[in-house]
């Protein structure tokens, strides 16, 4: 899969496929399932100067997306130098070490993770508006270290003025998005939330949060020239490509990998490059950035639905969720045109690539 190679900040992928820091890349071992399961590259769990102590219940799966309280990693640093590090090593891949969450704790384990690490992605979990947090860590880390240094940022936050704050104090990368939150979902049957935290919150994950995730990357991708690791409700290779053409240089992947397995990176990976053989796409760059060449000068134009009778096999869902009444189904779809506004909505409820915008001058 010569097409799928992507090159940024120094390092070299086989594919654009990476772990989320997080459960799925919980230890040494998990890293070298995540290596045999197709990944690019290998983000570890973010560590701290002390072990986390999680709380009990910490993740929950929910109606479209994930919660969790998860935190940082149940080991200590010293733990993860004398016994993870070194197997996540052998994996031979390109290595980002996660590291949190202060300026002080960033700075404290830089120099020790130096040697298992080809760059850092610094987690600040920072929901102000004052980017001096971030910058403080990046410049601590910059300091520390002579490696790249990539800052994970939150959807909660003034993308542009955190994205620039971030590159002017000398990031190499940005990862966008951390989970979405604090968020909170009730067992009716007990009254209690799912999460074992003091308040009961959790963050969430998983396709819910694509779109936020999506317009994060898109976001910064208009306001920096430094490479953008997407990564938020990813879990298929048209989750990929959409982040690829928003302007991620590559993806990490965090839910699909606990719900599916390590296998999920060499699967997403493979339908990139299923989407790029279909088309004639020849190399990750082609599509990079792509969305961004289409501003919506079409948003003034009337358009309207097209609907192919091949393709159309009358299941009624576009006219079920119709409110202008502007479809019938007959042998096939048919569109009233004096109803239809244009809302699009039978575009996405089309299971089998229907209906298709059609514009008019």
């Amino acid at each position: 899969m010569n097409r799928l190679k992507v090159e940024f900040a120094g390092l070299k992928l086989k594919n654009p496929v990476m772990p989320a820091a997080g459960p799925p890349i919980k230890d040494g071992s998990a890293a070298v399932a995540a290596a045999k399961g197709g990944a690019g590259a290998i983000v570890t769990k973010t560590i701290s100067t002390e072990a986390a102590q999680v709380p009990r219940q910490n993740m929950a799966q929910i109606k479209g997306g994930f919660l969790n309280t998860e935190l940082w990693a149940e080991q200590s640093p010293e733990h993860w130098l004398e016994h993870e590090y070194p197997i996540v090593k052998e994996t031979g891949l390109p290595i980002i070490v996660g590291l949190g969450y202060s300026a002080e704790q960033i700075e404290a384990l830089a120099r020790k993770v130096a040697p298992f690490a080809d760059a850092l992605e610094l987690s600040t979990h920072y929901l102000g508006d004052d980017p001096s947090p971030v910058v403080a860590a990046i410049k601590a880390a910059k300091k520390a270290v002579d490696l790249p240094v990539f800052v994970k940022l939150s959807p909660q936050i003034d993308i542009k003025l955190f994205a620039t704050a971030a590159q002017d104090a000398g990031a190499d990368g940005l990862v966008l998005i951390n989970s979405l939150g604090p968020c909170l979902d009730i067992d009716i049957e007990t009254g209690k939330s799912f999460m074992g935290s003091t308040t009961g919150y959790g963050w969430m994950s998983g396709p819910a949060i694509l779109p936020v995730a999506l317009r994060a990357v898109y976001e910064a991708y208009k306001h920096v020239d430094i490479p953008i690791l997407g990564v938020g409700g990813i879990s298929s290779g048209r989750d990929a490509v959409k982040m690829i053409m928003a302007g991620a240089s590559a993806v990490q992947v965090c839910t699909a990998a606990i719900l599916e397995g390590p296998g999920i990176y060499g699967k997403i990976a493979g339908q990139i490059d299923k989407f790029m053989e279909e088309r004639g796409i020849e190399s990750l760059e082609e599509i990079h950035g792509v969305a961004h060449k289409f501003q919506r000068q079409e948003d003034l134009q009337r358009w309207e639905p097209n609907i192919s009778a091949d393709l159309c096999t009358a299941c009624g869902l576009c006219a079920q969720s119709c409110v202008y009444h502007a479809i019938e189904i007959d042998e096939y779809a048919r569109v009233d045109y004096d109803r239809c506004v244009g809302c699009g909505l039978c575009i996405t409820r089309c299971k089998f690539g229907a209906i298709a915008p059609r514009y008019n001058d």
